[in-house]
């Protein structure tokens, strides 16, 4: 494996025990070309790894059967991606080693930070090195883009453009606004459907990718990224369908957040900043709101470094 795999899972193994750190991310931007014959939407969106992260870990076992047990109760079961993407490997190889599965989720579920695709990918990852599998980066880009869409993303993460339902990748090199340093994300108390928030999208939302090619381009040529040019094309049938994703981007901006904007199919929001004390202190107003609020910032878990203009 090389370098920036191995980096990407964080992964520390010790005989018959795996930890891995499995990273979430943001949408930069995000075009909505139109719908697909397939029934999927053709989408353009620049991704970035941030400094969140769920831990995993794998056990093995003697016998031939994989458990999950996660501290969100209701992930603990067998549609779980991370034992998915298990399931498939062995399927894939004929394997019978059995797996205990332990996962410690602190990225918010269903909130449009990519958590249990993140999940998947660290899996996959983990597998490949830890049971030296013949699994080329091919076999498990075709493993993770069967299981979803944002998955094939998180095998090498970073920033890259993404493409089609999000499964064709491009990776960007690490170019990142020093304006941006600092990343406060605030998760609204409420849950998303994503389906639907595709469902209801107006030909007006659709773009022709304009958005996220014009943010490579100044990420790439290390030029100026305006908070304008950092467009989603759900944004505006979330802020209109869910009154607290609303409300809490408001809150936001009264807080002392510049801009703010939707990661994802959200409820998510995020912000950026160029310095520790006013990111911490709008966090702290948010916090005192009752608001889960998370300060972080963007990484390339292949330890590669961030070159900030």
């Amino acid at each position: 494996m090389n370098q920036s795999q191995d980096g990407l899972q964080q992964q520390a193994t010790s005989g018959n025990v795996c930890f891995v750190q499995s990273y979430a991310k943001i949408n930069l931007t995000l075009d909505v070309l139109g719908k697909r014959a397939d029934g999927y939407h053709e989408l353009a969106t620049i991704m970035q790894t941030i400094d969140l992260y769920d831990t995993i870990c794998l056990t093995r076992l003697a016998e031939d059967r994989v458990s999950m047990n996660c501290n969100r109760p209701e992930l603990s079961n067998d549609y779980n991606l991370v034992v998915r993407a298990v399931q498939a490997v062995r399927q894939k190889l004929g394997l019978h080693q059995g797996l205990a599965i332990e996962l410690h989720k602190r990225v918010p579920v269903a909130a449009g930070l990519g958590g249990g695709s993140s999940n998947a990918a660290a899996t996959l990852l983990a597998l490949q090195q830890w049971w030296n599998l013949p699994l080329s980066m091919q076999d498990l880009w075709e493993i993770a883009a069967s299981l979803g869409s944002d998955i094939p993303f998180f095998l090498t993460g970073g920033l890259a453009l993404c493409e089609g339902r999000g499964e064709r990748i491009t990776p960007l090199a690490s170019h990142w606004p020093a304006t941006m340093r600092w990343l406060l994300l605030v998760k609204p108390d409420i849950s998303v459907s994503t389906a639907m928030v595709y469902r209801n999208l107006t030909p007006d939302d659709y773009t022709n990718g304009g958005w996220s090619r014009a943010a490579e381009v100044a990420l790439q040529t290390q030029s100026k990224l305006q908070a304008s040019d950092l467009y989603n094309s759900l944004e505006r049938g979330v802020l209109e369908q869910y009154a607290e994703v609303a409300r809490a981007r408001q809150e936001m901006l009264d807080a002392g957040a510049h801009y703010v904007r939707l990661s994802g199919s959200g409820p998510t929001l995020f912000t950026t900043f160029d310095t520790l004390t006013e990111a911490a202190a709008v966090q702290q107003k948010l916090q005192s709101q009752s608001y889960e609020a998370y300060l972080t910032h963007a990484i390339h878990p292949g330890n590669n470094p961030i070159t900030y203009f």
